[in-house]
């Protein structure tokens, strides 16, 4: 049985499981001011070395690490996140496989909530 629909706080009735346009447009102003900041992947230390070394680890852990999971990886997360520690990003004790899925959704809620 589907959920039924929610009220949002400007008054709009919403599917379940939807955003409003309000907390659309929000969520759009609050990511391009946090954009705006925000240092390139290059200067955070993604660079060609990095997706050599990526591909390699890839190469090497090819399921993804998350518990019950059997789709491939396609990310190396760091458990740690490194916040711009250049010994921890390169760490490979600190890096492990995850699928897309398991690395934007559970990794980035858990990393939310430290």
């Amino acid at each position: 049985m589907p959920r039924p629909p929610r009220l949002c706080s400007c008054g709009r009735t919403v599917a379940h499981g939807t955003l409003c346009t309000c907390q659309r447009d929000t969520k759009r102003a609050r990511d391009k001011r946090h954009d705006a900041h925000r240092p390139s992947a290059a200067r955070r230390g993604y660079s060609s070395a990095w997706r050599k070394a990526r591909a390699a680890f890839l190469t090497l852990y090819p399921i993804c690490a998350h518990p019950g999971c059997t789709a491939p990886a396609t990310v190396v997360d760091h458990i740690i996140p490194h916040r711009g520690d250049h010994a921890l990003f390169w760490d490979r004790s600190n890096w492990q496989p995850l699928c897309q899925r398991h690395h934007d959704a559970d990794k980035q809620r858990q990393e939310r909530s430290e």
